[in-house]
Order: structure tokens, then C-alpha cells, then sequence
């Protein structure tokens, strides 16, 4: 099982980005929870957004409003898309894969794969 994400980069602040995460060796992507966690220097991993199953959806207080997770069964992919980014989004941002999608997670010992993680830098 493999998790690759990308899109992470340098960006203003007030600014947009889109990360991506594509999950290969997993013949059930359509029945997997996913969700993103970022881990910024210092600090501790942590919860940023989920997506269950069935498209429910659930995100840290941080970051509602401004963040949108979403998914791609056909693709294998999930997305999470972060608009009106701040100084205190920078961190390393990591997909990871939850083997229950029944409904969304935001405890990391629920997920069992991680993506290598992508830099997301805001400048202020």
C-alpha cells in the first residue's frame, strides 16, 4: 500500500492551495475512511479533516470554513483543498487511510497507511 501525496508548496497568506493524495494497493478505496493530518515543527500531528465512506465529512476547529476534504473513488484519490491560508496552517500535511470509512475519524490511531507528507509554507 502506497500513499503519495502533493501540491504542497510556498504560498502568500490569504492564499489557496490544493493537496493531493493518490492511495494505490488497496482494492477497496471506495470502503476506506481518509483524512489529512499536519505535523508543523515542535509540535505534535494533528488532525486537520476527514471524510468517511459515504462522503461525510468532519474538520478540526482550525481550520472549518476554510478547508474542504473530498474524494475520488474512480481516481483513488482524495483532495483537500485550503483557501484563506494563515501562518499557523504551515506544517508538513500527510493523507492517510482508515481500513473503517463507516463514518469519519479524527483519532490517528483509526488509520493504518500514511503519505510521506507535503510541505505547505505560508508567508505572511
Amino acid at each position: 500500500v502506497q500513499l503519495q501525496a502533493s501540491g504542497g508548496g510556498l504560498v502568500q497568506f490569504g492564499g489557496s492551495l490544493r493537496l493531493s493524495c493518490v492511495v494505490s494497493g488497496r482494492r477497496t478505496f471506495n470502503m476506506l475512511g481518509l483524512g489529512w493530518f499536519r505535523q508543523a515543527p515542535g509540535k505534535e500531528r494533528d488532525f486537520v479533516a476527514a471524510i468517511s465512506m459515504t462522503g461525510g465529512t468532519g474538520y478540526a476547529e482550525a481550520v472549518e470554513g476554510r478547508f474542504t476534504i473530498s474524494r475520488d473513488n474512480a481516481k483513488n484519490m482524495v483532495y483537500l483543498q485550503m483557501n484563506s491560508l494563515k501562518s499557523e496552517d504551515t506544517a508538513v500535511y500527510y493523507c492517510a487511510t482508515a481500513p473503517s470509512g463507516r463514518t469519519w475519524r479524527h483519532d490517528p490511531v483509526n488509520y493504518d497507511y500514511w503519505g510521506q507528507g507535503t510541505q505547505v509554507t505560508v508567508s505572511s
